[in-house]
């Protein structure tokens, strides 16, 4: 149990806007989902992320690395789980005996996990990832043919068996963008060329968060929610929750110092800021370490004593300062640095959103969300209101 008057800031995760989020994407996707719970589920936390998502109804679970996969598995969690980065040099065969599903770009990764499975005995289940565009991972051009052939050759020997297809759209957050029927049409024909050979997987996917909810021709067998799933909507709207989608995280702290200054008034380092009139400072016990982005100075706000209260001076690695004016503020008084924000359609100020922090810092929400530093304690809630 947190003891929360030892935490000088916590993010508050309520799983039941996980749940309610996965079902929102669920009814409008109409399809498997993936729940996307890489980097410690975008912050969130990994395993009470994973087990709210597939209560709420995902199929699948998605992570980049070895490391996060077996966490799953050791904490009980036995869903289908693909792991998509990893090192051609890997050990392999901790994955294959823990039952994960490898993603695979290259001929040398496809090699090693088949030697792995050879020494083990198992056929590893793999994933063959297309490149349609991103020029990230994933295997275009001519390499796309050898690595369907030796993949096929592989599963006939029984060292691998070929589960899934799939790819990554590089804009889907721009509804509408010429660029996705381009790399859809890339994708089919991907796909027409491992089953030419005589693959026949069972999971195909090509969409994210953005393409399930708004491209519905890249949906396939299953969607990957990642941002959908923490509550933000992946086209960018930073104002009402259009779609239904509730932000699940909420980062809160308290006031731990208050100075009454005069006009003139230099405020942290530089100093940047200089106060234009008597005023009341309140210090927050927050600052870059924990995730706040020195470059959203001047623009970000808090929400404090029932209002938005603007950061002001440059933020510190630890701290930071909110201009309160005349505003009946206390130490120890509740701060709101991001939330779930207004409900749609109120006309009542709220809190900000890590979208709006996003775009104060000039970045996206995925970076403000992992980016929340690993002393800021996570509370997870089972629906309980998480801005009180």
């Amino acid at each position: 149990m947190i003891n929360e008057s030892a935490q000088l800031a916590e993010a508050v995760i309520d799983l039941s806007a996980i749940a309610e989020n996965v079902r929102t994407i669920a009814a409008i996707a109409r399809t498997r989902l993936m729940a996307v719970v890489k980097a410690d589920a975008f912050g969130h936390g990994a395993v009470p992320v994973a087990r709210a998502a597939l209560a709420a109804g995902a199929d699948w679970l998605g992570v980049t690395s070895a490391t996060e996969a077996v966490a799953l598995r050791s904490a009980g969690i036995d869903a289908p789980v693909l792991s998509w980065l990893h090192r051609p040099d890997e050990d392999f065969t901790r994955l294959i005996a823990a039952d994960v599903d490898i993603a695979v770009s290259t001929l040398t990764h496809l090699r090693a996990i088949a030697d792995a499975a050879t020494d083990l005995g198992v056929p590893a289940a793999v994933q063959l990832k297309a490149d349609v565009g991103l020029s990230r991972n994933g295997a275009g051009g001519d390499e796309w043919p050898e690595l369907v052939a030796w993949a096929r050759k592989h599963e006939a020997e029984g060292s691998v068996r070929v589960r899934g297809v799939w790819s990554h759209l590089t804009n889907a957050d721009v509804p509408g963008c010429p660029s996705i029927a381009r790399q859809l049409s890339t994708f089919r024909e991907a796909l027409r060329i491992a089953r030419d050979a005589g693959l026949d997987p069972e999971v195909v996917h090509l969409a994210n968060s953005a393409a399930a909810l708004a491209a519905p021709e890249t949906r396939f067998d299953l969607c990957r929610i990642g941002l959908a799933m923490y509550g933000i909507d992946p086209s960018g709207a930073a104002g009402p929750r259009r779609l239904g989608l509730r932000p699940a995280m909420t980062l809160r702290s308290r006031v731990i110092n208050l100075k009454r200054v005069p006009a003139g008034t230099g405020v942290s380092y530089g100093p940047d800021h200089v106060t234009d009139r008597p005023t009341t400072l309140a210090l927050l016990p927050l600052g870059y370490a924990d995730g706040l982005s020195r470059t959203a100075e001047g623009r970000a706000w808090v929400w404090l004593a029932g209002r938005r209260c603007p950061i002001v001076g440059r933020i510190a690695m630890d701290q930071c300062v909110v201009d309160v004016g005349d505003l009946p503020v206390s130490l120890g008084d509740p701060v709101v640095v991001f939330g779930p924000g207004a409900e749609p359609g109120s006309p009542d100020p709220a809190e900000p959103t890590a979208a709006e922090w996003a775009r104060w810092a000039g970045t996206n929400p995925h970076e403000v969300l992992t980016g929340i530093g690993a002393r800021v304690a996570r509370v997870h809630l089972h629906g309980e209101a998480a801005t009180s």
